[in-house]
């Protein structure tokens, strides 16, 4: 929320896109994300994120936000020209609703992990895990999609794609590995779909 209220700050004498509804919706939205997971790591601490990171560590961490920032950047900045395939107010609603959707998911996945394994380990397969297996990456999934169509420009498609096809997919994959270890995981996995229901 900050460092988009800065951009904004800083462009708004330099271009109108500074200061457009445009702009405007992705300060709320990337902000509001960026308060749902920092109250959410308060709360529900995922194990993996209380460990020391290295200074190298800590360097890649921060480059790989700063090309989530990018479709911030490019509405903020005026690079894009915003040209949407359907009438802005539709696109800034589906936009919204994505990005909504996505917390929701990802928050809802991250707490009932976070309180089930606290009572008990092993697979947990209902809930959020109904029917699919990785539903926190596709509340993530569903945030950032939404940050990139609302900037409607190539380069932050292009970080998504990089991203979800490297980081988030070895995540994935690790992830069912050290699954496979718990009884009911074949029996799970046959019933279940990776990401979205009926699709993949």
């Amino acid at each position: 929320l900050p460092f988009f209220a800065l951009l904004i700050w800083f462009y708004s004498t330099r271009t109108e896109a500074a200061t457009s509804a445009t702009a405007w919706i992705y300060l709320a939205l990337h902000g509001g994300y960026g308060i749902n997971w920092l109250i959410k790591d308060l709360l529900f601490p995922d194990p993996k994120w209380q460990q020391r990171s290295t200074i190298v560590a800590c360097i890649f961490g921060s480059a790989g936000l700063a090309l989530y920032w990018l479709a911030g950047w490019l509405i903020i900045s005026g690079r894009t020209s915003m040209d949407y395939p359907l009438p802005a107010p539709i696109w800034f609603s589906l936009c919204i609703l994505l990005c909504l959707l996505g917390c929701i998911i990802m928050t809802a996945a991250d707490v009932q992990k976070f309180c089930t394994l606290k009572l008990r380990q092993g697979l947990i397969t209902d809930g959020m895990f109904t029917w699919i297996r990785h539903p926190n990456y596709l509340g993530e999934m569903l945030v950032y999609g939404g940050f990139a169509l609302l900037a409607w420009h190539w380069l932050p498609g292009l970080v998504l794609a990089f991203f979800w096809g490297t980081m988030f997919s070895t995540n994935m994959v690790m992830k069912e590995v050290s699954l496979a270890r718990h009884p009911g995981w074949a029996a799970y996995r046959q019933r279940t779909w990776w990401l979205l229901p009926g699709v993949f």
